[in-house]
């Protein structure tokens, strides 16, 4: 039994030849330099991966450590409602001070009363 042969068109003959298709596998200097551009990338990808991994979970630890703060003061310290009809009204019901006018005396020696001897 005979098997019908079929030929491969021009250009994909081309590209076949100049990926190392006549070559040994492996042993083109363009390919051996675009592998280890690829295993760059995919160890530089790989440390982004785990830089990424790591900077969520700081930031899910974050979420919760805000969250616990919010609610604890939340829960620790209402502040009620009357406090503040209470601060209204006891500024309202507390006479003001006397105002306080101080006159300095240096410059006015004659208001000061003179020193007298009392031996």
């Amino acid at each position: 039994m005979a098997y019908p042969t079929r030929t491969l068109p021009s250009h994909i003959r081309s590209q076949s030849s100049s990926l190392g298709g006549s070559q040994p596998p492996g042993q083109s200097p363009v390919l051996l330099a675009r592998i280890a551009e690829k295993k760059a990338e995919l160890a530089s990808l790989k440390d982004l991966q785990a830089l990424s991994a790591g900077l969520a979970d700081q930031m899910q630890t974050l979420a919760e450590k805000l969250s616990t703060l919010s609610d604890g003061t939340e829960a620790k310290l209402p502040k009620p409602k009357e406090e503040d009809d209470a601060e209204k009204k006891t500024e309202t019901e507390l006479p003001l001070p006397q105002t306080l006018v101080r006159i300095p005396t240096q410059h006015a020696p004659a208001v000061l009363p003179h020193p007298t001897p009392e031996d």
